[in-house]
């Protein structure tokens, strides 16, 4: 199979981009370095072409979202049919959680199939390979806390910081977010 990646500048860091012909494979957070998104993306990444064309609407939509603007990915093709079926199903109903609003890691079970596997719908979270376009910051604890995002907490601040673009918030600043990911 054919691929391609891009790594994209934005103003939190460097963001990764991997895809198909069918669709997007894999992104990633923000990252301090192109070498580390490149990383992040997998070994697909290695025999991938660089392809900086191919990746205009996402680099758009990305630059747009980590700007501070709210941004709805629903429109991007995603290539993830070598998941596992309960991921491939958590994944979607991730994606239908309207912008500005979250629902917890029960409702996200239940919508894929599973109504008691909270801590299934967790990981499916946790293994997440497009996120934001795939925006699992949407989905938190049924008591309203943050749960997990990203690599564990130093991403938490990320995940306030876009639940707080897409509310209609008055975002914190990235030192804050970096100050709060400490």
């Amino acid at each position: 199979m054919t691929t391609w990646y891009d790594i994209i500048e934005t103003p939190m860091g460097w963001t990764g981009a991997l895809a198909s012909a069918r669709g997007l494979r894999r992104t990633t957070l923000p990252q301090a370095t192109p070498d580390e998104c490149l990383a992040l993306l997998g070994p697909e990444a290695s025999s991938a072409e660089h392809a900086p064309g191919r990746f205009t609407r996402v680099r758009d939509d990305l630059l747009r979202l980590l700007d501070g603007e709210p941004v709805e990915f629903d429109g991007h093709y995603i290539d993830v049919g070598d998941a596992p079926p309960f991921h491939r199903a958590a994944w979607l109903a991730c994606r239908s959680i309207p912008v500005g609003e979250t629902r917890s890691y029960s409702w996200l079970a239940a919508m894929a199939g599973r109504a008691s596997g909270a801590r299934a719908a967790g990981q499916s979270m946790a293994r997440n390979r497009l996120p934001l376009v795939i925006p699992c910051h949407r989905v938190i604890a049924s008591d309203g806390g943050m749960g997990g995002y990203g690599s564990g907490s130093s991403q938490l601040g990320l995940k306030r910081w876009l639940l707080d673009v897409e509310a209609g918030r008055t975002p914190s600043t990235l030192q804050q977010i970096l100050a709060l990911s400490m």
